[in-house]
């Protein structure tokens, strides 16, 4: 089980919204990159970061400070979404060392660009699925598409994805627990990994996700419970460990 913490920024700061609103932002840290090494030195494998100011505008807007996450990071992955719309936001992104591109708006509205990229750049396209009642959800999660979280991760994962993930929007940023069970229904249909993101709010909910890790849900994505101090990171990953030692 792969812990993500989550670093999301806005007008170069690290901050959390509920629910996607951008009216509703809570300000933890003006220094992103010294979150970002905070989680490294407490043993994060991996760092999650979105940039939502390019998720509004629909291109990269905070792309420097996350080139110095990524240097930051030294070897630990990278994984980058919002406002990644074209071939040539992924290629900047990966010259800077990011690992994993997140695509999620323009994989939603156009699939066969995840095809194309899929292609291009193997190995390091991540789709992200926002998702309310197994249906995907669009445009800041104001509007259900007609599309059903299954059948667009079925036919991402032919395209090439390396992981889906799966953000059950009802929980997100709300602290009322994870929806393991919507993320290991969705890793049943598939042999990629799924990452659960949305709810994740106290040890409670890391046990919950390992019950499923055996069906496909190999990570999950942290953000505001890390933040506010409900879920320590450190008891977090003593509880994987520990697990992954006694099998």
């Amino acid at each position: 089980m792969l812990l993500i913490p989550a670093i999301d920024i806005k007008n170069g700061q690290c901050v959390r919204l509920r629910q996607g609103r951008m009216d509703d932002v809570t300000i933890f840290d003006e220094d992103p990159v010294a979150v970002a090494q905070r989680w490294i030195d407490e043993g994060a494998d991996r760092i999650h970061v979105v940039d939502l100011d390019g998720a509004k505008a629909g291109y990269p807007v905070n792309d420097r400070v996350i080139g110095e996450i990524v240097t930051a990071c030294g070897d630990i992955p990278v994984q980058v979404g919002g406002g990644i719309r074209d071939e040539s936001a992924i290629e900047t992104y990966l010259e800077r060392g990011v690992e994993y591109v997140i695509l999620g708006t323009r994989a939603v509205a156009e699939p066969h660009f995840v095809a194309d990229v899929g292609v291009e750049f193997p190995g390091h396209i991540i789709v992200g699925l926002d998702a309310k009642d197994g249906m995907v959800a669009t445009d800041g999660w104001s509007k259900l598409s007609h599309h059903t979280v299954a059948d667009l991760a079925q036919q991402f994962e032919e395209d090439g994805v390396v992981a889906i993930i799966h953000t059950d929007i009802s929980r997100d940023g709300m602290m009322q627990g994870v929806n393991a069970e919507a993320s290991r229904a969705l890793a049943a249909e598939l042999t990629i990994p799924v990452i659960a993101s949305g709810g994740v709010t106290n040890i409670d909910d890391i046990e919950a996700l390992l019950a499923v890790e055996s069906d496909g849900v190999s990570g999950a994505v942290i953000g505001r419970s890390l933040y506010e101090g409900t879920l320590d990171f450190a008891a977090a990953r003593k509880l994987v460990n520990d697990r992954k030692s006694a099998k």
